[in-house]
């Protein structure tokens, strides 16, 4: 982690752009979609797909298709934290699975604990327009049970990419791209099929087992 920490500070210094005031921990805007890549160290798991984010009344939906275990897979999960249920939804085959969500919802943002790392421009600050201005920053989970990094826009808050420990599949790497602010309520709504499922007995699900 430190040599990460000196080699992004030089990228910093080298293009000239470093921030004479330490950046500040910041949330991102309530409601936005936005597509991202899904991949574990293990190469167990690799995803693509999109995400609608709402944390005025605390609802994520996100739609990914990819490979794990060498197996194709497409997967569309409807996470409802307020009423505590996961919808795990296949369009295709009309069936709808209903879980208890035993998260709490966290939004998006630089958790208050995570340390500042390092202020660095994807591309280039040689011309407009090309470069983007972002900050890293790494923590530990709450649970002790691994680390993260993060990074995130400096202005708009909005995230970049993410870097957490899994006691699963080692190191897990998750990239944002397309962010658009704003969000359609309709894709928080179960699909009509969805109606009469019934809540599964057994272990409940969290977010990170919607990955694996």
């Amino acid at each position: 982690m430190q040599a990460t920490y000196w080699i992004t500070l030089a990228m910093c210094l080298a293009v000239g752009f470093c921030s004479a005031q330490k950046p500040q921990h910041c949330r991102s805007p309530p409601l936005y979609t936005g597509g991202m890549t899904v991949g574990t160290q293990n190469e167990q798991l690799w995803a693509v797909g999109g995400y609608a984010y709402d944390a005025i009344t605390q609802r994520i939906h996100l739609g990914e298709v990819g490979t794990y275990n060498n197996k194709s897979f497409t997967y569309d999960a409807l996470m409802l934290f307020q009423e505590e249920v996961l919808y795990e939804i296949n369009h295709h085959d009309k069936t709808c699975v209903k879980k208890a969500l035993k998260s709490d919802f966290h939004p998006m943002e630089v958790p208050k604990a995570a340390s500042f790392l390092s202020q660095v421009v994807l591309g280039t600050s040689s011309g407009p327009g090309q470069g983007l201005l972002v900050n890293s920053w790494r923590g530990d989970m709450p649970d002790k049970s691994g680390n993260y990094m993060l990074s995130f826009t400096e202005f708009g808050c909005l995230p970049v990419s993410a870097l957490v420990k899994t006691k699963n599949m080692g190191w897990m790497s998750v990239s944002y791209f397309n962010n658009m602010l704003g969000v359609d309520p309709n894709v928080f709504i179960p699909p009509p099929f969805c109606k009469d499922a019934k809540l599964e007995d057994g272990e409940k699900a969290d977010f990170f087992s919607i990955f694996h």
